[in-house]
């Protein structure tokens, strides 16, 4: 399964789980919207009982109804209009500024039947209607989840939103980055080709061996640069080569090009660090943490460089004697367009790090970082 197989499911797996979410929602809202329902039409059972008893009690005989009158002040919240033979004799919760107004009783009556089945009751001298709606907490809990639902849809759109401006910016800073780290690659073997130009013409006697090769590896470093931005985004071939070896012909390259106060040690290695590796890209790190790390020194101090094993993994220590990098930007310097230079283009440590980790299976990070006295970059491969 490629990359995009795996976004596709990603996003169908994300719309299947945001559908599940909405659903159960609703289902439950709507048992609990059903549930209030019918504990309403009890209560107002219970207040059309107490009215009848009311209605019926002899006054001669001075019957106790406090009981049915306790019952029928205790409903506060559902709107009620009773009706005795056509003739309205009682309600509760309706406006009170319209309570008295037959023609807004009459036409609420109406609201209500087509709302709620009537409740009928009998008694000796005939029979009572209660007409009733739902309360305002039944209405409120009702609609609650398409309320809820729209303003998450909402915070969604606006982080939808947020996330796509976001996005562009970074892609667009990345491919400015990107052109930037373009001009920076070549310009080190462009520049050196230039200089081997001018030598060649102040020079009348035959060209030396040294000067042609020196050449050779700049039209060489030109292909592999090629090569280099040819793999971003594929999958490259991994192979077996010695850690050390490449990192001591990157730094031979490298020397000859770099300002000539910079000055470059390589600890001897002992044995083989054998790894699969892709060479060009991963010399491509030791040639960026290099660059970064003499533009760091302004020109001037020591590149030192150490590889060995550390349990089982091959690790690459590169320091130099520059500025140094606050503690706490150690993990931010990987991020895309991070730069403490005026003119930096920001993107080569966050290449190294995606070339470690992604293609590698390794991890690169800051080991340690003194102030001006010195900062050490790690890089470790597993087989």
């Amino acid at each position: 399964m490629n990359s995009f197989q795996i976004r596709t499911w990603i996003k169908y797996a994300l719309l299947g789980l945001a559908a599940s979410i909405i659903a159960v929602s609703l289902v439950y809202t709507d048992n609990l919207v059903e549930r209030l329902k019918e504990e309403e039409r009890v209560k107002v059972n219970s207040w059309a009982e107490a009215t009848r008893i009311i209605v019926s009690v002899d006054l001669d005989k001075q019957e106790d109804i406090s009981y049915p009158l306790s019952i029928v002040s205790a409903n506060t919240t559902i709107p009620v209009i009773a009706v005795m033979d056509d003739a309205i004799i009682t309600h509760r919760n309706l406006d009170s500024t319209k309570s008295n107004d037959k023609a807004y009783l009459l036409a609420k009556i109406e609201e209500m039947k087509s709302e709620n089945e009537p409740i009928i009751t009998e008694y000796e001298g005939g029979q009572l209607t209660f007409y009733y709606e739902n309360s305002i907490l039944y209405t409120k809990l009702k609609y609650y989840p398409y309320v809820q639902l729209t303003i998450i849809a909402l915070f969604l759109l606006v982080s939808y939103m947020a996330f796509s401006y976001s996005r562009k910016s970074e892609q667009n800073q990345v491919w400015v980055g990107m052109s930037k780290e373009t001009a920076h690659q070549l310009g080190t073997p462009i520049s050196s080709l230039l200089a081997w130009m001018e030598l060649l013409k102040q020079n009348d006697g035959p060209v030396s061996d040294e000067l042609l090769f020196e050449m050779q590896r700049d039209l060489s470093r030109l292909e592999l640069i090629t090569e280099r931005f040819s793999k971003i985004g594929s999958e490259p071939v991994l192979e077996e080569h010695n850690v050390h070896d490449v990192v001591v012909e990157t730094v031979q390259y490298l020397q000859k090009r770099l300002p000539s106060r910079v000055s470059f040690v390589i600890e001897d290695c002992q044995e083989d660090l054998i790894r699969q590796i892709n060479v060009p890209l991963f010399a491509w790190v030791i040639e960026n943490l290099t660059k970064n790390a003499v533009d760091a020194m302004n020109g001037e101090g020591e590149m030192r460089y150490e590889c060995g094993w550390k349990d089982n993994w091959v690790y690459i220590d590169i320091s130099d004697t520059g500025k140094g990098i606050p503690g706490n930007r150690f993990s931010t310097i990987f991020e895309p367009g991070f730069t403490t230079k005026k003119r930096g283009w920001g993107l080569g440590l966050s290449l190294a790090k995606r070339i470690i980790d992604n293609y590698h299976r390794g991890s690169i990070y800051v080991k340690e970082s003194i102030p001006n006295k010195r900062t050490t970059f790690r890089i470790l491969l597993k087989q």
